[in-house]
């Protein structure tokens, strides 16, 4: 599965873990993805994304609706 969050399009960032050191090896930070279902009820249809806790709070503020509007216009498949 990739860790990439089905509305905003994060990916997860890399960098390194330093030591006591100063020994520097690769890390990722990976993102808080969440798999979630939301109804549409005009649709009368679950709709499964993965999210990011960000994607979430954008589904609470601006609504599923809006979301998957804004996606389906930038041509992702819903």
């Amino acid at each position: 599965m990739s860790r990439v969050c089905d509305v905003t399009g994060r990916k997860p960032m890399f960098g390194n873990n330093v030591s006591h050191a100063n020994n520097k090896t690769r890390r990722r930070f990976n993102l808080n993805l969440q798999k979630k279902r939301f109804w549409l009820a005009d649709e009368n249809r679950w709709v499964s994304l993965t999210v990011s806790t960000q994607g979430l709070r954008l589904i609470d503020k601006i609504g599923i609706r809006k979301v998957l509007n804004k996606m389906k216009a930038e041509g992702k498949k819903v």
